[in-house]
């Protein structure tokens, strides 16, 4: 909490802390904003993965179609007021287990396309066991061209950590490798119970081996409200193998994408969560606008409701201060291991400079940037300290949003300190 504040007043040069609530508008001006992406949460699973900390149920088919039917609506109510197509950078479909409605995926998009053209790809995760020809030829057939394939390991002592076993992952990914996919994300959990840093190297060179463009390799994180049974280990531990992933990497001559992603050389990305703005449609998905932010309700019933009764399902909202919306820019820039100082300035509407020049320049003279071009770029000696600060920020803020969301269809007001 004591990070968190501090970060926040320094950055923000304010004491006022990020508050959200229940007040909302019911239409989102977003037809101005450019690298638009567009997001869809698909909140059902088979079983539910006691580490998996997103908004999910069990699937039925019955609640399924229903909630198809109120996520279109959504996307009317959201895009219905435009005179003309718009440019998207992206499409992802994320969960959940978007699988389990994959015969719904194609209208879902067609839907959109009604409303954007989706210019860079795009994606869909995937559980192992949803990895079936039949199933890859009607991603193909909908228009996909990335998939993310939540692997976690390829250790069964570690899958067994996690409450998960492996089903045939190799072969699985195989059969994903043959379909040509543009781009193949492999996500990977460090810091398991048990884990070492040769069993995390063993698995991101299998993932390679067998297909993998790129892979997403996240802190085991134990929220409040998750249900566990093993611990992450210390985060001492965890920077340790932060570092023997980044000297990996290097070795095998992988490319640094983010603080916690490793890419095939010359390849296109797999992130949903890295753009100026986006678009989010479902129940829990998120919305980036030019100063503001919102979250819709967590609950099926409630989103439903909602949107039967012509209105958008959003459960808070963030109106930004012009500091607090750079500093969310900065964020999840650090994130991708580059700032755009042009990009920044269309956000900020100032440049980076005039903004943080003085924490620019001291940062450069830490090493924990460089400049090259019109970008920021950080260093693995940054990317190590934004690591540390991602998990303090995920128990101090994400965690509390996120438990209180489950429990509330509409808070009145959550205030991040």
């Amino acid at each position: 909490m004591f990070l968190t504040s501090s970060l926040r007043v320094f950055l923000t040069r304010s004491f006022r802390p990020f508050i959200f609530d229940g007040v909302y508008q019911n239409r989102l001006d977003f037809e101005t904003l450019d690298n638009l992406g567009l997001y869809v949460h698909i909140p059902f699973c088979r079983s539910l993965c006691s580490f998996c900390p997103y908004c999910k149920e069990r699937y039925a088919k019955k609640r399924a179609d229903s909630y198809k039917i109120a996520l279109l609506k959504e996307i009317d109510l959201v895009c219905g007021h435009m005179t003309d197509r718009k440019q998207a950078t992206s499409l992802y479909f994320g969960g959940g287990t978007p699988a389990l409605m994959i015969d719904d995926l194609e209208e879902i998009i067609d839907r959109l396309k009604n409303y954007f053209v989706i210019t860079a790809g795009i994606g869909v995760e995937l559980h192992p066991d949803d990895i079936t020809q039949e199933n890859l030829d009607k991603l193909k057939t909908a228009g996909v061209t990335m998939v993310s394939i939540g692997i976690q390991s390829f250790d069964e002592n570690c899958l067994q950590k996690l409450g998960r076993s492996s089903s045939s992952f190799i072969e699985k990914l195989d059969t994903v490798k043959k379909n040509s996919f543009d781009v193949v994300d492999v996500d990977l959990i460090f810091a398991i119970p048990g884990q070492t840093d040769e069993i995390l190297a063993k698995d991101i060179r299998t993932a390679f081996d067998h297909g993998a463009t790129q892979v997403s390799t996240y802190p085991f994180i134990d929220f409040t409200f998750a249900d566990n049974q093993y611990k992450p280990m210390p985060e001492k531990v965890k920077k340790k193998m932060l570092k023997a992933l980044e000297e990996y990497g290097s070795r095998i001559n992988l490319e640094r994408t983010s603080v916690w992603t490793f890419a095939k050389p010359c390849t296109e990305k797999y992130s949903s969560v890295t753009r100026d703005a986006f678009l989010g449609f479902g129940v829990s998905a998120t919305t980036l606008l030019k100063d503001s932010f919102k979250i819709n309700t967590f609950s099926i019933d409630d989103y439903r409701k909602r949107v039967e009764a012509e209105s958008l399902p959003t459960s808070l909202t963030i109106k930004f201060t012009k500091r607090q919306r750079a500093v969310y820019y900065l964020f999840w820039g650090s994130y991708s291991m580059k700032i755009n100082t042009d990009q920044f300035e269309k956000i900020a509407d100032v440049s980076l400079n005039k903004m943080f020049g003085w924490e620019l320049f001291i940062a450069e003279k830490l090493g924990f940037i460089r400049k090259n071009a019109k970008n920021y770029e950080l260093t693995d000696k940054a990317a190590t300290i934004y690591h540390g600060i991602e998990q303090v920020y995920t128990t101090a803020y994400i965690d509390k949003m996120w438990n209180v969301s489950r429990k509330q269809a509409f808070p009145d007001k959550i205030i991040l300190r």
